[in-house]
C-alpha cells in the first residue's frame, strides 16, 4: 500500500509541474509578443495608459475608453474600429458586442466591445484614439482594471492537489475492506464530494486561463453635447442647438411639474369652495335666528 501511495504522490507532483511549466511557457510567449508590439507602437501612444502584460504576468486586464464626438461622426468611427479588428483576424481580435442608440434627448450613444490578444490591446487602443482625433473627437476617459488571475490559478491547483490526495487516501481505505455499509457509504459520499470540488476547480482554472488569454477592450462613444469647438465646424449652430435643448428641457420640466400638481390644486380648490359654502350657509342661518340688538322689546299684553 505504501508503494501505491508513493506512486500516487509522484503522479500528482508530475501533473503540478507540467501545469506550471505550461503556464510559464504561456507567460513567456505573451511577454515576447508584447515586447514586439511595444517596439512597433507609435511614439504618440502615450495618450493611452502604457501598461503591458510583461509588467504584471498572470493579470487579466480590462481596458475601457470613452470617446466624445459629434453625433454624425460616431457611426463612421465605430465602423473604422470594427474594421481594424477584422483586419487583425479572429485569432487576435474578436468583436463581442456592438450597440448604437439615439436617446430621448436626440443624442447618440454607442459601444463596441472587443476581445484582443493581450500583447496588442494597448496599441489597439492608441490607434483608436488617433482615429477619434482625426474625426475631431476627444478621449474623454480611459481606465485599465486588472485582476490577479494567475495567483488564483496557482491556489486552485494546490487545492485540487490536496483533494486528489484525499481521494487517493479514501479509495485505499475502501480497498482495505473491513467496513460496514454505513462507513462505506460515508466514504463514497466524501469521495464524490471531493471529485465535484476537483471538477469545479478545473473549470475555474479554465475560465481564468481564458481571461488571461484574451483582454477585454470596450470603446464607448458619446455625443459631444453641443460643446463648441469639439467635433463641430459652426460654433453658432452649436450654441443655438444647446439653447434649444435647454429650452426644451425647461419646458418639459414645467409641464411635468404642472401635470403632477394640477390634480392636487383642483382638489384643494374644491375642498375650499365646499367649506366656504357650508360656512356661509351656517352664518346666514345664524343671522336669521338671532334677534337684532336694537329691536324694541314687544309691548306687554293687556
Amino acid at each position: 500500500m505504501r508503494n501505491k501511495l508513493l506512486a500516487g504522490a509522484m503522479a500528482l507532483a508530475l501533473v503540478g509541474c507540467s501545469e506550471k511549466a505550461a503556464e510559464e511557457a504561456a507567460t513567456n510567449d505573451s511577454s515576447t509578443t508584447t515586447e514586439t508590439v511595444a517596439e512597433e507602437a507609435p511614439a504618440d501612444a502615450a495618450t493611452a495608459p502604457r501598461i503591458g502584460i510583461e509588467a504584471a504576468p498572470g493579470v487579466a486586464f480590462d481596458y475601457n475608453y470613452v470617446f466624445r464626438l459629434a453625433d454624425n461622426r460616431i457611426a463612421k468611427v465605430q465602423e473604422e474600429h470594427a474594421a481594424a479588428c477584422e483586419t487583425l483576424g479572429v485569432q487576435r481580435c474578436r468583436i463581442v458586442d456592438v450597440r448604437y442608440q439615439l436617446t430621448d434627448e436626440k443624442l447618440v450613444e454607442a459601444q463596441t466591445q472587443f476581445k484582443l490578444e493581450p500583447g496588442i490591446a494597448r496599441r489597439f487602443g492608441a490607434n483608436a484614439i488617433d482615429s477619434v482625433e482625426k474625426a475631431e473627437g476627444v478621449l474623454a476617459d480611459a481606465s485599465v482594471a486588472g485582476e490577479d488571475v494567475g495567483t488564483e490559478i496557482l491556489a486552485s491547483q494546490q487545492r485540487s492537489a490536496g483533494s486528489e490526495a484525499e481521494i487517493a487516501r479514501l479509495e485505499e481505505r475502501l480497498k482495505a475492506g473491513g467496513l460496514d455499509k454505513r462507513e462505506r457509504a460515508e466514504l463514497l459520499a466524501q469521495i464524490a464530494g471531493l471529485r465535484g470540488q476537483v471538477g469545479s476547480e478545473r473549470q475555474a482554472r479554465r475560465s481564468g486561463e481564458a481571461r488571461i488569454a484574451w483582454t477585454s477592450v470596450a470603446f464607448n462613444y458619446v455625443s459631444d453635447g453641443g460643446l463648441p469647438g469639439i467635433g463641430h465646424e459652426n460654433p453658432f449652430a452649436d450654441a443655438g442647438a444647446t439653447l434649444m435643448r435647454s429650452g426644451s428641457t425647461a419646458l418639459t420640466f414645467t409641464l411635468t411639474l404642472g401635470a403632477a400638481l394640477l390634480p392636487w390644486a383642483l382638489l384643494l380648490g374644491l375642498m375650499a369652495a365646499f367649506w366656504r359654502s357650508r360656512f356661509m350657509v351656517a352664518v346666514r342661518q345664524q343671522m336669521r335666528t338671532k334677534p337684532a340688538a336694537h329691536d324694541p322689546a314687544p309691548p306687554p299684553a293687556n
